[in-house]
C-alpha cells in the first residue's frame, strides 16, 4: 500500500468546483462516475475521509476535520484500488483491497482487509490469503494467510483494539463458494491476530451482533427466496422456527431492552414485511412498524447503543416513521428535512460522543451533497457534492405514478419528466428494471434517465409484479410469469401514460439492463407496434439457457430459485424467450453486451444474434469484451450513452 501526502491546495480543488451552466456533452457528463463518495467521519471527530478517483483508480482521502486540509491518501501503486473501508477507532481505518484486471474493468475483491492510521503510520495486512513475509514495494508485513473473503461485519470502534469479522471460506473453490457457511473472527487492528467466534448454520448469512461485541443472531437462505433465523445459545445456534412465530423472511436488525428481545424484518403469511419485536424467552411477538403498500426500504439504527429509531418507506416518495421519537438522531432528522426542503436526509457517519454527523442530501434533481452537522453548535457546513458538475435546477423532476393494470393490480412506478417542457405528447423511453424479483425502482437522480430527459423525452419506470419491494405476494405474483405478466404491466403502464396525454404513442421506444433488457425484447414481441425502438442492454433472452450458462445455475441455490421462478417446461420458456419469437419483431434494435458478464453472459446476446441473423433482421450492437454485466468503465459508459442518443434521436426525432 503507496501512502501518498497531498498539498495543502489539493483541498481547495477538493472541495470548490463550480457547477456547468448548462450541459455540454450529455453522454459524457452523465456517465460521469461520483467524484466523491462514502464520507465520513472519524470516531472521535478528528478527521475526515471520502474516496475520491486518481489515474482512474479509487483513493481514500483523510482530511483534518477542522482546517479540511488532506492529511494523507491511500493509493496502490500496482493494479488494485480502495474499495470499501471503515474506521475501527478513533485513529485507525480499515479497508478492503480490490483488483482492476486487463481482462475486465470491474474490480474483483478476494477477502484483504488492510489497515493504517489516519497520519499513514503502522499500515498493516490484516486478513487474506497472501503469504507470510514482506509485500514487495510495501512497508506492510503480511499476516498468517486466510482462504477466506472478508467483510466488516462490526468495526467496534469503542473497543480500539479488535473488530468482527465476518469471512466466506473458499473451500475446494469450487463454483458453489458463496454458499459456504460463513465464519465470525474477531480481528486484532494492528495485528491482524484474529480468533474464530461462531460458524453460521446457513448460507448467505446476515449476523447481528451486540454492543459487547457477541455473535447473537444470524439468518440466511438456501434459495434465494426462504429464509430462516437463528439465535445464539449456550455457544449453538437454535432455529425459531421452534417458537412459532409465524413469520416468513426473518431478518434481525437490533436488540431490545433486554438480552432476550430483538427487533426483526419479517413478514406474517399474506401480508408486506414490517418490523416486528420477538422476545426469544416467550415466544411472543409485537408488531412495530409496517405499511400496507410497501416494505420496509432501509432501517435506522443507533450505532452507539444499536437500537433501532427509524424506519424508512417508500411509497412514492421516501419517508420516515419513527419508532423512537427520543433519541436525538430522530429529532435531528425532522429539524434536517425542514432546513433542506425537497431533500431526503440520511445520517452516514457519527462520532462516539454523537456530537458531529455526517449528512447526505438527496433528490431526485441531485445525486448527493454531503455536510458536517455539530449538534452542540447546530451548524450544518457544506463538504462536497457526488457530481457538483450537474446543476440540480437544469436537472428533470421524477414523480410517482399509479395505475390498475389489465387484471385488475394496482401497479406503482416512476415518470421522469423533462425540466421545462410542457408535458403534453412527449416522446417516451419506457426503462424496465432488472432482477426481476428482488429489485424494484425508487425516487431519486438516475443518471440515464436524466440523460434521456435532458434531450427532451420522458422515461416511465414501471414496478411491475414481482418487483421486490410491495410483500412477498406482490413478487411471488410474477413467478413463471416473465414473458406473461410482468410484460402486460410494463405495456399497460406505457398506454396509461399515454391516455393521461402525457406522451406521444408513435414515439415511443423501450430500453432496459439485465432483466430490463429481456423485457425491452420481449415486450416489443408482444407489442410490436407500440415501440419504435428497443436497446436491450446485458440482457438475457434465451430462458431455457439460463438452466446452462451464467452464474446463477451455478450455484445449488440459484438452481432451486430457477425452477421456481422460472419452472422447468421447455415449451413454456421457450414462448417467453425473445430468442424464439424474433418473427413477431418490428421495433428497430440495439444491442448492447459485455464479453465478460457472468449473470447474463455472451451465450445469450450470441443466441439472439443467430436468430435475428436466421430471420435476417437488422440490428445495431455495441459489444465490450472486457466489461461484465454493467458498464464499470467511464469512457465506455460515456461510449454506450453516445451509441443509445444517437438511436433514439433517429427514432423518435428528438
Amino acid at each position: 500500500m503507496k501512502l501518498i501526502k497531498f498539498f495543502s491546495f489539493t483541498c481547495l480543488t477538493i472541495l470548490s468546483f463550480a457547477a456547468t451552466a448548462k450541459i455540454e456533452n450529455p453522454a459524457q457528463v452523465f456517465s460521469r462516475s461520483a467524484e466523491f463518495s462514502n464520507v465520513k467521519i472519524s470516531p472521535g471527530g478528528d478527521y475526515l475521509s471520502t474516496i475520491t478517483t486518481k489515474d482512474s483508480k479509487k483513493v481514500l482521502i483523510i482530511l483534518d476535520a477542522k482546517t479540511k486540509k488532506p492529511l494523507h491518501s491511500v493509493y496502490f501503486s500496482t493494479n488494485a484500488q480502495v474499495g470499501d473501508y471503515e474506521w475501527v477507532n478513533d485513529e485507525r481505518i480499515v479497508l478492503q483491497k480490490v483488483y482492476l484486471k486487463g481482462w475486465q474493468e470491474h474490480p474483483l475483491y478476494y477477502g484483504e482487509l488492510m489497515a493504517v492510521n489516519a497520519d499513514g503510520s503502522k499500515p498493516e495486512y490484516l486478513f487474506g490469503y497472501a503469504q507470510n513475509g514482506q509485500q514487495t514495494g510495501s512497508r506492510i508485513k503480511k499476516n498468517t494467510p486466510i482462504r477466506a473473503t472478508a467483510y466488516i461485519l462490526d468495526p467496534m470502534p469503542e473497543n480500539k483494539r479488535y473488530m468482527l469479522v465476518k469471512a466466506l471460506p473458499w473451500g475446494s473453490g469450487s463454483s458453489n463458494t458463496a454458499e459456504n457457511l460463513q465464519q465470525v473472527y474477531r480481528v486484532d487492528v494492528y495485528k491482524g491476530k484474529r480468533k474464530k467466534l461462531a460458524t453460521s448454520p446457513i448460507s448467505y448469512a446476515n449476523f447481528l451482533t451486540d454492543d459487547e461485541g457477541e455473535v447473537r443472531f444470524v439468518s440466511g437462505t438456501k434459495d434465494y427466496i426462504n429464509s430462516r433465523l437463528f439465535y445464539r445459545k449456550d455457544n449453538l445456534w437454535v432455529d425459531t422456527e421452534k417458537l412459532q412465530l409465524n413469520l416468513e423472511q426473518m431478518r434481525p436488525i437490533a436488540f431490545g431492552d433486554n438480552k432476550d428481545s430483538v427487533y426483526v424484518v419479517g413478514s406474517e403469511p399474506g401480508k408486506n414485511k414490517g418490523i416486528y419485536l420477538i422476545n426469544i424467552k416467550t415466544g411472543t411477538k409485537e408488531l412495530i412498524s409496517r405499511d400496507d403498500v410497501v416494505d420496509p426500504y432501509n432501517v435506522w439504527i443507533n450505532q452507539n447503543n444499536k437500537k433501532l429509531y427509524a424506519v424508512e418507506f417508500e411509497n412514492g416518495y421516501p419517508s420516515y416513521e419513527f419508532v423512537d421519537k427520543k433519541d436525538a438522531r430522530a429529532k435531528l432528522i425532522k429539524q434536517l428535512l425542514a432546513s433542506l426542503p425537497g431533500y431526503q436526509i440520511h445520517l452516514v457517519s457519527e462520532t462516539i460522543d454523537s456530537s458531529q454527523f455526517i449528512i447526505k442530501a438527496f433528490n431526485d434533481r441531485n445525486p448527493g451533497d454531503y455536510y458536517l452537522f455539530n449538534s452542540e453548535t447546530m451548524k450544518l457546513e457544506y463538504l462536497v457534492s457526488e457530481k457538483n458538475w450537474l446543476d440540480p435546477e437544469l436537472m428533470a423532476e421524477v414523480k410517482p405514478i399509479s395505475f390498475t393494470s389489465r387484471d385488475g393490480k394496482t401497479i406503482h412506478g416512476y415518470l421522469t419528466l423533462p425540466n421545462n417542457v410542457e408535458a403534453k405528447n412527449l416522446p417516451l423511453v419506457v426503462n424496465p428494471h432488472g432482477g426481476p424479483h428482488g429489485p424494484r425502482d425508487w425516487w431519486g437522480f438516475d443518471p440515464q434517465n436524466q440523460l434521456i430527459a435532458s434531450q427532451g423525452a420522458a422515461v416511465l419506470q414501471i414496478n411491475f409484479r414481482g418487483s421486490g419491494g410491495y410483500g412477498k405476494h406482490f413478487e411471488h405474483l410474477g413467478h413463471r410469469k416473465w414473458g406473461t405478466d410482468i410484460q402486460y404491466d410494463i405495456i399497460d403502464g406505457t398506454k396509461y401514460v399515454i391516455e393521461q396525454g402525457l406522451v406521444d404513442k408513435d414515439r415511443i421506444c423501450i430500453a432496459g439492463g439485465s432483466f430490463g433488457g429481456y423485457s425491452a425484447l420481449m415486450a416489443s414481441t408482444l407489442e410490436p407496434d407500440m415501440f419504435k425502438c428497443a436497446i436491450g442492454f446485458a440482457g438475457v433472452y434465451d430462458l431455457p439457457l439460463m438452466f446452462k450458462e451464467g452464474d446463477v445455475q451455478s450455484r445449488r441455490a440459484g438452481e432451486r430459485y430457477l425452477e421456481q421462478v422460472l419452472g422447468e417446461d421447455t415449451k413454456v420458456l421457450q414462448s417467453m424467450s425473445p430468442t424464439h419469437n424474433v418473427d413477431k419483431l418490428k421495433t428497430k434494435l440495439l444491442l448492447v453486451h459485455g464479453g465478460d458478464d457472468e449473470r447474463a453472459p455472451i451465450e445469450q446476446f450470441e443466441a439472439l444474434e443467430d436468430a435475428l441473423n436466421e430471420h435476417n433482421y437488422p440490428y445495431q450492437k455495441l459489444v465490450m469484451d472486457d466489461e461484465g454485466h454493467g458498464f464499470y468503465n467511464d469512457e465506455h459508459q460515456a461510449k454506450y450513452y453516445g451509441e443509445m442518443l444517437s438511436f433514439l434521436k433517429e427514432n423518435l426525432k428528438l
